[in-house]
């Protein structure tokens, strides 16, 4: 099975639960629950860089999932929904504590030939290192360090893509941007982690 199709069946049985949810069916919400918990608290924690705001950020995402289950729709992805309400959250943490971060300018996604025509720019793949090096309990540290120090819309971006496994289009949806933001801030932010940690490690 290809990781298209996997994605298609979770989307399928999500839609299951959040069917069973509308029904009032009480186990299918702690189903949800078990299913993206450790995804969620994960991605908030690298967020936030505190274990105890990330529990309870985790524990607000599920209450408020819980509230608005009921107007949920089913044609959206219930994965982006909560990763997007997630998201929001942590924005808004930021806020309250006057540590919202500016968004550096995105790349160009586009350039002028010698006759003034645009022409497709592709961005470069910068490489998944930074999930591989964040396996090695040495760097974590440093890791997590760097991933603070980034505009929050490019920490999102990264810790999405290449640490919670979302497409480019599920992105896109969890932070209302278009793919090509997405694919900027994803680019933008490998380079300034890569260039971050490059004093403790050859990357």
């Amino acid at each position: 099975m290809d990781a298209e199709e996997k994605v298609a069946r979770l989307v399928s049985a999500d839609a299951v639960l959040v069917l069973r949810c509308q029904a009032n069916d009480i186990e299918a919400f702690d189903e949800i629950v078990t299913l993206y918990k450790d995804g969620i608290y994960n991605y908030i924690w690298r967020m936030v860089s505190s274990r105890e705001d990330a529990e309870d950020l985790a524990q607000d995402v599920f209450v408020r999932a819980y509230g608005a289950i009921k107007t949920f729709r089913r044609e959206s992805n219930l994965r982006t929904w909560l990763y997007r309400i997630a998201t929001n959250l942590c924005v808004d943490k930021y806020r309250r504590r006057g540590l919202e971060k500016q968004l550096f300018v995105p790349i160009e996604q586009s350039r002028k030939d010698d006759d003034g025509h645009s022409q497709t720019l592709d961005l470069p793949d910068v490489s998944n290192e930074p999930q591989r090096i964040y396996e090695n309990a040495e760097l974590q540290m440093e890791i997590q360090r760097a991933l603070m120090n980034m505009p929050d819309k490019l920490r999102s971006a990264l810790l999405l893509f290449d640490f919670e496994g979302l497409s480019y289009e599920e992105i896109a949806e969890t932070v209302n941007c278009p793919v090509g933001t997405v694919k900027s801030r994803i680019f933008n932010a490998r380079v300034q982690l890569r260039d971050m940690l490059r004093p403790y490690v050859d990357v």
